[in-house]
């Protein structure tokens, strides 16, 4: 869970709203003083220490909260699971024969622990979302380029943002106000994609559905083709090898082989095709915008619930597949993506994701919470229904 750990590691910089606050860092971040590991033991050897905070860690500081240590990530964040070739996989407290969902694990399992109030990751293609959803957390993917991502390490800049998961909405909300600033929009109303729902698992989708009538959310089509993934997949691999690629090539054997098949792939792909790729996830950025609006869409954060640690590799990535379906969808149109618990059943945990209009974050939030305060009648979920 931990690569480094202090009590605390960084001090705060002031008081501020966050006094007294701890967080676990995804170990992606700059912090002054310390090298960056990217969850890989061969190039956190080779990097030098920062010399000054990433933003978003500067921010924290300024606000009060301190730095309990460096968290864990999958390589190069390049995973949804939280296994760690070199470093292991963090166990999920919330389901520990489960895995706990990645790439920001590290932090969501030290917020789960109580080993701190706030998980600073990042979310690219359900990086915070999905480890929220498998651990019973709170959490929040922004709106792409609304929090500075100076200082973190990319993995693929058209989508990656900064994220933070908690134990608690208001604690999510508390780090909102610190981060994000006011919004620059409002939401009206709910849609829900039935088509969305089904693609998750029953339960789940179910619970979602009932959900979105109480919210009495209109329905809507905005269930995402093939193509759309493969556009995403593409450019999301065409920047991967761009930031890290070089690094990859000179290191055989230093990867997971799930992570290394994906540089594998990115290693193919082309400058006309990540510009076909592009044009295409221009023209579904605006039509998900569009379609979507002002009002705020319910969908299930990940698929499935946690699948076992013993699961193989062919599970693993079919459950990668279908969540990213579900994932994809804020991270093509840069859109804020807020997670909250659903429940639990005899698979552990499952979330329900808030996806919104641009600038609509800290609202998103807001929603989430009200929604939260109303049991949900007749939830499949045996425990802790939203």
């Amino acid at each position: 869970m931990w690569r480094l750990r202090g009590a605390p590691l960084i001090a705060a910089t002031a008081t501020g709203p966050l006094a007294g606050a701890t967080v676990a860092v995804k170990d992606l971040y700059a912090l002054s003083g310390f090298t960056i590991g990217a969850g890989v033991q061969a190039f956190v050897r080779e990097q030098r220490p920062a010399v000054h905070h990433a933003a978003a860690v500067a921010w924290l500081l300024a606000a009060g909260a301190e730095i309990a240590g460096i968290a864990q990530t999958d390589e190069f964040a390049y995973s949804l699971t939280g296994s760690n070739g070199r470093y292991g996989m963090p166990v999920n407290p919330a389901a520990p024969e489960r895995i706990p969902g990645g790439s920001t694990s590290g932090p969501a399992v030290a917020v789960a622990r109580g080993e701190a109030d706030i998980g600073l990751g990042t979310d690219t293609a359900g990086s915070i979302r999905v480890p929220a959803a498998y651990q019973g957390l709170w959490g929040i993917r922004t709106t792409h380029g609304r929090i500075d991502t100076t200082g973190l390490l990319p993995l693929a800049q058209s989508f990656d943002t900064v994220g933070w998961v908690t134990a608690d909405g208001e604690t999510l909300a508390a780090v909102a106000e610190c981060l994000a600033g006011p919004d620059t929009a409002t939401p009206a109303g709910f849609v829900v994609d039935d088509r969305l729902c089904a693609a998750a698992d029953s339960g789940i989708g179910s619970a979602v559905h009932r959900l979105a009538g109480a919210c009495e959310a209109e329905p809507v089509g905005i269930y995402p083709p093939d193509g759309w993934l493969s556009a995403f997949r593409v450019v999301q691999a065409y920047e991967a090898w761009a930031n890290h690629g070089e690094w990859v090539a000179a290191h055989p054997g230093e990867l997971e082989p799930d992570v290394a098949q994906r540089f594998a792939f990115a290693a193919t792909v082309t400058a006309e095709q990540a510009s076909a790729a592009r044009a295409e996830l221009a023209a579904a950025a605006d039509r998900i915008r569009t379609t979507l609006g002002d009002r705020v869409l319910l969908l299930p954060a990940a698929a499935t619930p946690p699948p076992l640690r013993t699961a193989g590799s062919d599970l693993r990535e079919s459950t990668r597949a279908r969540t990213l379906r579900l994932t994809c969808l804020a991270s093509i149109a840069g859109l804020p993506a807020v997670t909250l618990p659903l429940g639990r059943d005899e698979g552990g945990p499952s979330g329900v994701c808030l996806v919104g209009a641009p600038g609509t974050d800290r609202s998103l939030i807001s929603l989430a919470l009200s929604i939260a305060a109303v049991p949900a009648e007749g939830s499949p979920h045996s425990e802790e229904p939203v």
